[in-house]
């Protein structure tokens, strides 16, 4: 017991304190410009002959339009006609670069549902306090809030030591190929090695960690790898009347079954063990007392979190059934049954320790396995006692004072997998709250974000650049 009690007052807070930073005013006509952005419907389909191309070009010309200093005074590339490089040129050629990410493309919105929009989708809606519309939290509020932030010190005749990538991929939501990729490509064979890069991830949350009151600002730093596999199993079929013992629904339906009975084993991983180490001195005394303690407490922890959804997701990969395919009449048994299940992978493990899992599972040669096209390891756990983490909790502590700091464990997947390469210091945060009412919203109905969120991104990516010439 006095190990306990002594590693539980021994646990110092990780937390930095700064003094907020002075008052950073934005540029006339931000929030119009932020509208704007929104009204472009650059949507990725998933379907590529779907592809838009009128809205990306237009996309270009609000660019170059809305940010003449930026596009002027900055070496500007455009890769595969939509995404865009600019390269802002320090003062100290010593030091490495900072490579800061976005994505001006946004997911579509599904014709049925849009009846349940309360604000017109592509509208750029501003009420009362909010902005409404398909890409206000993902991503276009880091791409605008970028350029607002580069824009103003561009015009205040501000130079950074440090020189600036700013990336903008125009394809992340299927999986950046045209865009962050290539951009990635180029800046490798140019021998860029950054400092630290920044790309979305983590946000700052309200009211969504367990055990902590105030807002925690997570900063992923590492990503779940993901892969989708296709099941499929082909058996005789024939007249609904005469079933035999087994059909082709039954092997199908058992597999998923018994791969979502038997989940794979859960595990502290690196991230959530850094994720433990900077709230743990945050919290109540018992949750203080446990996080103090993991190596004792590592169960009662697991448990806790797998009673949640989203707590489940940082302790294990996750299995997930996404499409169902069989039949065709409902007086025919069919002669085959696929299925899509979708894999996110925890730091450690690897796409095929999750299909040696499933065979292992399923112990059934008549099920084939097969591989989907948009497939990633996880990612490399990048440190927290760098520059780069440093200067990004800085910068948030500055902005948004009392809101506490955390490494984590993104579990979705962004363009900053392409840049591995580049850095070992690549980190995941987008500056804005995700609270419980607009949580569901992005990639769901009603995407939203308070216009005071919107100007502190804009603060926060101008505070993080000023921040990023040296400690």
């Amino acid at each position: 017991m006095l190990y306990v009690l002594f590693n539980t007052f021994t646990l110092k807070s990780k937390q930095l304190v700064s003094e907020p930073a002075s008052e950073i005013e934005i540029a006339s006509g931000a929030l119009e410009r932020f509208s704007s952005a929104l009204r472009l419907k650059t949507v990725s389909p998933e379907d590529t002959k779907d592809f838009d191309s009128i809205q990306f070009d237009r996309f270009n010309d609000y660019l170059s339009k809305t940010y003449p200093l930026t596009d002027s005074l900055t070496e500007h590339k455009v890769f595969n006609a939509y995404s865009h490089l600019f390269f802002w040129k320090g003062s100290d050629p010593n030091l490495k670069p900072l490579i800061l990410m976005g994505h001006l493309d946004v997911v579509p919105v599904i014709e049925a549902n849009r009846d349940f929009w309360k604000e017109e989708p592509f509208g750029g809606t501003v009420v009362n306090d909010t902005i409404w519309g398909r890409g206000s939290i993902d991503d276009k509020i880091g791409v605008i809030g970028i350029m607002e932030a580069v824009e103003h010190l561009l015009g205040e005749g501000f130079r950074p030591k440090r020189s600036i990538n700013i990336a903008f991929g125009h394809d992340e939501e299927i999986g950046g190929r045209n865009g962050a990729y290539e951009i990635a490509s180029y800046l490798k064979k140019q021998g860029v090695e950054a400092e630290f890069i920044m790309d979305e991830g983590g946000t700052i949350t309200s009211g969504l960690v367990p055990g902590i009151e105030k807002d925690v600002a997570l900063i992923g730093i590492a990503e779940k790898g993901s892969v989708s596999l296709e099941l499929s199993v082909e058996l005789e079929g024939g007249h609904s009347s005469m079933p035999g013992r087994e059909t082709a629904i039954d092997l199908m339906s058992g597999a998923i079954y018994k791969l979502k009975s038997n989940p794979f084993p859960a595990r502290l991983s690196p991230p959530l063990e850094g994720f433990l180490a900077y709230l743990g001195p945050e919290m109540p005394f018992v949750n203080k007392m446990a996080f103090a303690n993991k190596n004792l407490f590592q169960s009662l922890i697991i448990k806790e979190y797998e009673a949640s959804a989203s707590g489940n997701a940082l302790i294990r990969t996750t299995t997930a059934p996404t499409i169902f395919n069989s039949g065709v009449k409902d007086n025919i048994i069919p002669l085959s049954a696929k299925a899509t299940l979708n894999f996110r992978i925890i730091t450690g493990s690897s796409i095929k320790d999750v299909i040696t899992h499933i065979k292992n599972v399923i112990e059934d040669d008549r099920i084939k396995i097969k591989e989907g096209n948009f497939n990633t390891e996880p990612s490399p756990v990048s440190g927290t006692d760098t520059f780069g983490f440093r200067t990004i909790h800085k910068s948030i502590s500055q902005i948004y004072p009392g809101v506490i700091v955390s490494p984590y464990l993104v579990v979705g997947a962004t363009d900053a997998r392409h840049f591995s390469e580049l850095s070992e210091h690549i980190y995941r945060f987008l500056p804005t709250r995700i609270t419980t009412s607009n949580v569901k919203s992005f990639h769901g109905l009603n995407e939203r974000i308070a216009i005071a969120e919107f100007e502190n991104a804009i603060r926060f990516y101008t505070q993080l650049i000023r921040n990023s010439g040296s400690e």
